[in-house]
């Protein structure tokens, strides 16, 4: 069995999170996936391959994700520094900026490994593709300036000095295909910004400003190459210029401290801000100054690093990088962006009588204005159609509002269901509503909804039917969470002279039971569910240590500084498993997170993980770890997230 290590770093590096779980691919959880990295330099999407680059500087590294935000690999061969990123046209070839080594690296995208590496100016901090040539911006302070490498020549012949007025290295962009190179000063104010004709090989400005603003954090040319989108701590805004002449063409109207900008092939525009306390991103279909839809990363203290925002070739997915007041960045994803968030409502009456006209309206609203003339869709479902019947289609009046009338045939429950397919920039959405129709609800219930048990204890649900007509019989179906586990029937008959039937589950996944009633000729069909959880069995045993003793109001491992400190974790196995393992160290009288991550449990049900490092810089401080298994993110749902029991350790001489 392989055995995952984790590394115990002197005992203040661990309060400042130093000290790290060896790297794993934890799940993509709600909004973000856990990035491991301290830094952000650029990012860009691979469309190709389906996979995310992520420079970090400061630790000198690539992460390379897929589009889940699953970690794939870490490129970490002397890459001290690294910063800008650049894909070639057909996404085969990654350029990285190395500034501390003087270099940029050229990474094949198809298998993720460095293939050449370009000897450049100092401190490189950006390139780009323009006019058939790889551009970059270097310089440290007061020696900013340009050069290129000839991409066509074996030689990859190298050209400094191509324009020296900067102040320090500039970031640079360039539309796809595009000779027409355009560099700006980040950290600078007032931001300075220039274009460039780099047809003939040679960059010769077409243009220059003082008018972008302030502490420039981004910038991105249009696909058309005609503007040049700018994020600057301030204006309040993302600025347009033509790449002419550099003169303003239009705003995307964000919040403060804007600080990244993105754009699609189709135009779309993707601004970012640096804001605590309004969205921190906001879509803005091309030449229009008001967002159509914007994006919250987290809560307050979750940030959009700068130029953290990058489109999927396509411009299907957006891809954004976030960082927390406690230094843990994640990456983000979101689908079709480009199109307005679009709301359908349905109002239907609550109750009708069958064979009577009754009337439903509504409304269609987008952050877009629909087309004159926009038709929803119209399905009704009941006992006659239970697959759906259509209506005829609706047309929503100018200020979004429709209505219809239909006389139900059915009783029971009647579902009224209105849909907008959606175009281009607007995203499709639907709603319904649903009509109580001439039949009377019967009292049906089910018991122990919401509780937890223990892995493998015996609960007995008890389901409980009112007065009904002529049936009184009611099924019980019990769901383990799952794929491999289908829904199954597991009692069914007459209730007793009390309206109860019950039936005992041996529960060992979480677990929804149902109990259905079929209906009769004057009673509606009902069925009620109760989702109770079951927690997993953990256990964890230490190895390595010389003695165990109860202190300081536990029993802890005493581990010489020369022996690394092994776990052993065991828990029910299912496909993809991993527990979540816990790390903490104890100073001036509390317990710090270090910090938590995900290892793969064996088929056996067992993950062991070993704590490495220079143990000699930990004698005397008090460490525990713990296993757990988080619903969700520990690799599956189909137990409810149980927390294993915390194991003490420190080192001695």
């Amino acid at each position: 069995m392989r055995t995952r290590t984790v590394t115990a770093a002197t005992a203040l590096a661990v309060l400042f999170s130093s000290a790290a779980l060896a790297a794993t691919t934890p799940a993509f959880a709600d909004t973000g996936a856990p990035l491991p990295i301290r830094s952000t330099g650029d990012i860009v999407v691979d469309g190709v391959h389906r996979q995310v680059f992520i420079s970090d500087p400061g630790n000198g590294k690539i992460v390379v994700t897929d589009y889940s935000g699953a970690v794939l690999k870490q490129l970490t061969a002397n890459l001290s520094g690294v910063s800008g990123l650049e894909l070639s046209a057909d996404s085969g070839t990654l350029y990285a900026a190395v500034q501390d080594l003087d270099a940029v690296a050229v990474i094949d995208t198809a298998t993720d490994t460095e293939t050449a590496r370009y000897a450049v100016g100092d401190k490189p901090r950006s390139v780009a593709l323009a006019g058939g040539r790889l551009w970059f911006g270097y310089g440290g302070a007061t020696q900013g300036d340009i050069g290129s490498v000839d991409l066509t020549d074996d030689r990859h012949e190298v050209t400094l000095g191509q324009d020296d007025r900067w102040y320090e290295a500039p970031l640079l962009d360039a539309a796809p295909g595009s000779a027409t190179l355009v560099a700006g000063e980040p950290d600078q104010s007032p931001v300075e910004l220039a274009s460039y004709d780099v047809s003939s090989g040679t960059a010769t400005r077409l243009a220059y400003t003082r008018e972008a603003g302030s502490n420039l954090g981004d910038l991105q040319v249009t696909p058309d190459g005609k503007d040049v989108v700018v994020a600057s701590g301030a204006p309040y805004y993302q600025q347009v210029f033509k790449t002419s002449d550099l003169n303003e063409d239009g705003k995307y109207t964000s919040t403060n401290y804007p600080n990244a900008v993105a754009v699609a092939p189709d135009g779309t525009v993707a601004g970012g801000t640096d804001s605590s306390y309004a969205p921190d991103i906001y879509i803005f279909h091309p030449g229009s100054s008001e967002a159509v839809r914007d994006y919250e990363l987290g809560d307050s203290g979750t940030l959009l690093a700068a130029g953290g925002l990058a489109w999927a070739p396509d411009g299907s997915r957006l891809f954004a990088v976030a960082y927390d007041g406690m230094g843990a960045y994640t990456l983000h994803g979101y689908d079709t962006p480009g199109r307005a968030a679009t709301t359908v409502t349905v109002n239907a009456p609550a109750t009708a009588a069958r064979a009577k006209q009754l009337t439903v309206t509504g409304t269609v609203s987008s952050t877009a204005a629909l087309p004159a003339g926009t038709r929803v869709a119209v399905t009704r479902t009941d006992l006659d159609s239970p697959n759906g019947k259509a209506l005829p289609a609706v047309t929503v009046r100018a200020d979004g509002g429709y209505s219809f009338t239909d006389t139900p045939p059915a009783g029971g429950k009647v579902t009224y269901q209105v849909s907008y397919a959606g175009d281009g920039e607007h995203a499709a959405a639907s709603g319904k509503d649903t009509v109580d129709v001439s039949r009377a609800a019967p009292t049906l219930t089910l018991n122990n909804n919401g509780k937890v048990y223990a892995y493998g204890q015996d609960v007995k649900f008890t389901a409980h039917l009112g007065t009904t007509y002529k049936n009184r019989s009611v099924q019980i179906w019990a769901d383990p969470f799952g794929a491999d586990k289908p829904n199954k029937l597991v009692t069914s008959g007459k209730v007793d002279a009390h309206g109860n039937l019950s039936v005992t589950l041996d529960l060992k996944r979480d677990t929804k039971v149902t109990a259905k009633f079929t209906g009769d000729a004057r009673w509606a069909p009902r069925s009620v569910s109760s989702s109770v959880g079951a927690k997993v069995s953990i256990s964890m045993t230490a190895s390595g240590q010389y003695r165990t003793k109860k202190t300081w109001g536990q029993t802890y491992a005493f581990f010489h500084k020369t022996k690394n400190p092994r776990f052993t974790t065991k828990m029910p196995y299912y496909g993809g498993r991993a527990q979540r393992f816990d790390f903490q160290v104890y100073y001036q009288g509390r317990w710090y997170a270090d910090t938590s991550k995900y290892f793969a449990l064996a088929t056996s049900g067992i993950s062991q993980v070993e704590i490495t490092g220079n143990h000699k810089q930990d004698v005397g401080w008090r460490f525990r770890v713990r296993s757990d298994y988080i619903n969700g993110t520990s690799g599956d749902t189909v137990n409810s997230t149980t927390y294993g029991a915390w194991k003490y350790f420190t080192f001695t001489n």
